[in-house]
């Protein structure tokens, strides 16, 4: 078996797990306090998928700090409408409000207090690849 669980680095993990537990409807599953006081690792659930949060240490510089994208999370969700209206009301910056995408996604991007950009998205119709351009390999 292989998974893909994103690990992303946060500056104030403890911020982080609220932000994306109030906004995005992600579950704590786990976390972490070392010996320093602060949490150094954290366990996120939303859905079948899975995200990792961690303390980076002092050389980091996030997103927000560098001023570009770094990083861009794609999650796929029940209702996109319904999840960008909790999104919008609990403070994310929206940066693209739903759309239906020409691949049969309606689709929303938000970003994070530290800059992560995260795409959250709901399968509308079947489109084969090559009705948008792409190819399979």
């Amino acid at each position: 078996m292989q998974t893909i669980t994103p690990y992303l680095l946060y500056k104030d993990v403890d911020a982080a797990l609220d932000f994306l537990s109030k906004t995005f409807g992600f579950k704590e599953e786990l976390r972490y306090t070392g010996e320093e006081g602060y949490v150094n690792h954290a366990e996120m659930r939303a859905g079948d998928g899975k995200i990792y949060l961690g303390d980076p240490g002092e050389e980091y510089r996030n997103p927000k700090d560098l001023g570009q994208e770094t990083v861009g999370i794609y999650v796929l969700v029940d209702d996109v409408d319904g999840h960008f209206e909790r999104a919008k009301a609990a403070g994310a910056e929206i940066k693209e409000e739903p759309t239906d995408q020409e691949y049969g996604e309606r689709r929303y991007t938000a970003r994070d207090l530290e800059g992560h950009f995260w795409f959250f998205a709901q399968p509308t119709r079947e489109v084969a690849p090559e009705e948008w351009g792409a190819t399979v390999s």
